[in-house]
């Protein structure tokens, strides 16, 4: 885990419970920081400090950990690039701040990375077990959930697709764009379509490897109408958004939603006509 960090910011994590580190912030010229225990600190020498003592990592140490966290060959990652991220081989998901150059409309590559966002995937198994107990007792349905970044939906959905494996036995197809949400034990009965856009993961997916559950990340708007030929195939979804609402949800296919407050902690949640369930 974080394997492509240079080494003196390497050498200030080693002060650092990396068990409760969700996310570093590295800017050229700029203090380091940290999220750790879902609070910002300013990283030094030797782990949490003030801003002034903090580490300042140069221009080069940005270049140096986008080339490592690429296994040295950015041209294999240059799709993702294109899409404002690096995935780690453990599942590290690096997001990446530059200058973006357009050609025919559309991103033809990214130039002069000033920042990065390395946020560090967790397992926490039993996470998912109230929104497991409150939802799934009755059998498996399509899920949508609903936090703003940073508030723990991934490791909710990784934990809540290996439950439904082991306690289902469910045939399970992972959609994994950014190859996050494999990071982890996802249960016996799940296969992973990596790096592949939703729309192309969906189709090949339910031609390919019938399942009965099509878990994924982050929907945008775009990913809606996969998400309806899943459904409307009678394919159940499982998936999570960027929303703080369930009535911001711009299409309503889903049987439940549950809105987080926090890794694990379950706020409110609706059924299919938006109605709050107890």
């Amino acid at each position: 885990m974080l394997e492509f960090l240079p080494p003196r910011i390497a050498a200030a994590l080693r002060y650092v419970n990396l068990n409760r580190l969700y996310e570093l912030r590295m800017r050229a010229d700029k203090p380091l920081r940290a999220n750790v225990g879902g609070e910002f600190f300013f990283l030094g020498e030797r782990g949490i400090c003030g801003e002034r003592e903090a580490l300042r990592p140069t221009g080069g140490e940005i270049a140096e950990t986008l080339f490592a966290a690429s296994e040295y060959s950015l041209y294999s990652v240059e799709n993702q690039m294109k899409q404002g991220f690096v995935t780690g081989k453990c599942g590290e998901r690096i997001g990446v701040a530059g200058t973006f150059v357009y050609e025919g409309g559309k991103v033809h590559a990214v130039r002069e990375v000033t920042s990065l966002c390395v946020r560090v995937p967790h397992e926490i198994k039993g996470c998912a077990e109230e929104i497991y107990a409150r939802c799934f007792s009755d059998g498996v349905c399509s899920l949508l959930l609903l936090a703003p970044p940073g508030e723990g939906k991934t490791t909710v959905l990784r934990d809540l697709t290996r439950l439904l494996c082991e306690r289902k036995g469910v045939n399970v197809l992972v959609s994994d764009e950014r190859g996050e949400l494999s990071a982890g034990d996802l249960g016996p009965t799940s296969d992973v379509i990596a790096f592949a856009d939703k729309h192309t993961a969906f189709t090949a997916g339910i031609r390919a490897m019938r399942p009965d559950l099509i878990v994924t990340d982050e929907l945008l708007g775009e990913d809606y109408p996969a998400v309806k030929r899943a459904v409307e195939s009678g394919v159940a979804v499982l998936a999570s958004a960027h929303l703080k609402r369930a009535e911001d949800v711009p299409v309503r296919l889903f049987s439940r939603y549950v809105c987080l407050d926090g890794l694990g902690k379950v706020g409110k949640i609706f059924d299919g006509e938006l109605n709050h369930v107890d």
